[in-house]
């Protein structure tokens, strides 16, 4: 579960984000939408621990993120929008390394990423150094990462950018497939058709400020009132 508690996060006189309220119960997938300078991002960046609010709390499968931050960042796995590898390492020695830093023992931790070699369909160069990836290539990697300590919670920002269709799909299979096993997913993206197909709850930020918070089926009847399209609905509520 993670719960935010009347968030705000000031720089100088600006709010980028004004008090936020969400919770986001254990198995489900949640949708963040906004415009580009909206506050999603600085969110994600407070949620995980790389700002800290300037009011408000942030807690994560019960623990303060700002109080208890080691318990905190274990409960949860962090894909952001850009990759971060080691180039000199392979794609299996950073996962192994990720799953040190969890102090997971080796024989499982093994077990664990030999599944997750063969879930994202790494193996034909998840032994090659991170110097010679793709875009994609380093995106699947940093997925799988986040899957290596079965986080209760996912934080998402923008996953699928680089992703081929193929890696696409097996990244939306493996999500979901979380949230059905009980993860609650917090995903921002400025992908609309994601949200439309995944997410069990949507949220649009504008300006800082939560605009809209709803199912994704009531979402789908207030689609009806435009040309049932959900682009419709956002940039009307954006505008």
């Amino acid at each position: 579960m993670l719960i935010l508690d009347h968030v705000v996060k000031k720089f100088g006189s600006y709010a980028a984000v004004n008090d936020l309220s969400l919770i986001i119960p254990s198995g489900e997938f949640f949708g963040f939408l906004g415009p580009n300078g909206a506050g999603k991002t600085t969110t994600i960046k407070m949620m995980t621990g790389l700002f800290t609010p300037t009011s408000g709390s942030i807690s994560i499968n019960g623990h303060n993120v700002l109080t208890d931050p080691i318990r905190a960042k274990s409960s949860f796995g962090y894909i952001p929008d850009q990759p971060f590898l080691y180039d000199k390492l392979t794609g299996r020695e950073f996962l192994y390394y990720i799953g040190g830093l969890f102090k997971i023992p080796k024989a499982p931790l093994t077990e664990t990423i030999d599944a997750l070699v063969d879930k994202f369909e790494i193996g034909s160069w998840v032994n090659k150094r991170a110097e010679d990836y793709s875009q994609g290539m380093r995106q699947r990697i940093t997925i799988a990462a986040a899957f290596v300590h079965n986080p209760a919670t996912i934080i998402i920002d923008e996953p699928m950018v680089g992703l081929d269709p193929r890696s696409a799909r097996l990244t939306k299979d493996a999500l979901k497939q979380k949230s059905k096993e009980g993860v609650s997913i917090f995903m921002s993206t400025h992908s609309l058709e994601i949200v439309d197909e995944l997410c069990d709850r949507v949220g649009i930020i504008k300006d800082g400020s939560l605009i809209y918070l709803d199912t994704r089926d009531n979402l789908h009847s207030v689609k009806a009132q435009y040309d049932g399209k959900l682009e419709s609905v956002f940039l009307e509520l954006t505008r």
